[in-house]
């Protein structure tokens, strides 16, 4: 693991970064829009979940397509992937054509190649179209998280990150059963769901407004001198970046690998292997929203969810029984759900609104880089230490090493005063 980089903690205040006291958002447009703004994330979580459980399917009846065996997973896989690698040109588009426009647009053609696969008769064309599905959630990923940062400042903000990874949790089970019911009609049945997007895009295009956020005012207007350009903060947000694609590993780990491990075990009831990653998902859901509860900086929080993390994957490595393996489980995800928000919060904290778009685009980019090579780490170490149960004991020790190194980072960079206490937000 590379060593901690000191820009972890919150940098000091700058009259081009939101000061996190500043303006709380209230009202019934505000309600309305935050709620399509949480709707609009959950569409990415659609695309990697809903047709999961229709891939046998589909790949019986594509049995006689040469390569059928991996062209049908890519299915599922290729859009996170296509996401990953452009979430970072979708941030510069973001920042140069403008947040509510490409959000719109995105979400047209979200339906449209969403729903493209029940007309199509190629497994090579349907890979193509889900790859192109990756590249609009790109888009729509990046312009609902930068509108977020936006919109919002403070802790108003940092509620709402965490709202997001709570509605991604909570949609991804739900959209999980949407596809097990609507396969039941057929493989290419849960491919309509992605026409919902077509209802979705005209709320956007008539509530959201172009955002004036208070960190404009430093710019300097035609009539005044003209300052230096202020460069991107490429070396800050890198420390970020790397460090979300570790958190990414170490939260997605659990939740693909899980049937497998109870597998391990014996358990093989569909049910009880259900269940239990259904409260690890639940797990999530609360660590976010204790998150958006405590009222702590993301700095200070990620010590000690990386140290929940590592501490689940020794459960899990160590557990006698699939209880205990479930124990595990829930220990690493509530410290994930507490993680993800915290890493996405810390990166907004370092920029402005001119840069607010690439720089989340980087960070989702990041966060989806560490989703797609999970398994592919887990493979590798399972293969270098003999078992699955054992390669949680690598990343236990991983977990722990990162906690450690961001104990003494924080420990190093503790502010000499404490911050006044912010206001309770209204509701």
């Amino acid at each position: 693991m590379p060593a901690p980089v000191p820009a972890f903690p919150s940098p000091p205040p700058s009259p081009l970064v939101d000061d996190p006291s500043e303006r709380t958002v209230s009202g019934p447009g505000h309600r309305l829009r935050i709620t399509l703004l949480m709707a609009g994330s959950c569409l990415p979580i659609l695309g990697a979940v809903l047709i999961a459980p229709v891939l046998p399917r589909m790949q019986d009846h594509f049995a006689d397509v040469p390569g059928v065996d991996a062209l049908v997973p890519m299915a599922l896989t290729i859009p996170a992937l296509s996401l990953a690698l452009l979430a970072p040109f979708a941030g510069v588009v973001v920042d140069r054509l403008g947040r509510e426009r490409l959000l719109v647009v995105a979400t047209v053609l979200y339906a449209i190649l969403g729903t493209a696969p029940l007309w199509l008769d190629s497994l090579a064309a349907i890979v193509a179209s889900r790859a192109l599905v990756g590249v609009v959630e790109a888009a729509i990923m990046t312009c609902c998280t930068t509108l977020i940062g936006d919109y919002y400042s403070g802790r108003q903000r940092d509620r709402y990150l965490a709202l997001q990874t709570m509605c991604a949790s909570i949609s991804a089970t739900a959209f999980f059963v949407l596809g097990g019911v609507a396969g039941s009609a057929g493989w290419r049945t849960p491919f309509w769901a992605y026409a919902a997007s077509l209802l979705l895009a005209p709320a956007l295009a008539a509530c959201l407004r172009r955002p004036r956020p208070a960190d404009r005012a430093a710019v300097p207007s035609p009539t005044t001198p003209s300052e230096p350009a202020r460069p991107f903060p490429w070396r800050p947000l890198a420390g970020t970046c790397a460090l979300t694609v570790l958190g990414a590993v170490l939260f997605y780990t659990v939740q693909v690998e899980m049937a497998f491990l109870l597998d391990d075990m014996g358990v093989t009831d569909p049910g009880v292997i259900g269940l239990a990653i259904a409260a690890s998902s639940a797990a999530t859901v609360i660590g976010a929203g204790v998150f958006a509860k405590a009222g702590r900086s993301p700095a200070s929080w990620l010590p000690t969810v990386f140290a929940l993390c590592a501490l689940g994957f020794a459960v899990i490595w160590l557990a006698p029984g699939p209880v205990v393996l479930t124990l595990g489980a829930v220990i690493n995800c509530f410290g994930g759900g507490i993680m993800l928000p915290s890493l996405l919060t810390l990166a907004m904290s370092k920029l402005a609104y001119a840069d607010r778009g690439r720089g989340t685009g980087l960070w989702t980019g990041s966060f989806f880089i560490g989703q797609f090579v999970c398994p592919l780490v887990v493979l590798a170490l399972t293969a270098a230490v003999g078992s699955l149960a054992a390669a949680m004991g690598v990343l236990a020790l991983a977990g722990s090493i990162g906690a450690v190194g961001l104990g003494f980072s924080a420990r190093r960079h503790r502010p000499a005063t404490v911050p006044e206490p912010i206001e309770q937000l209204a509701r």
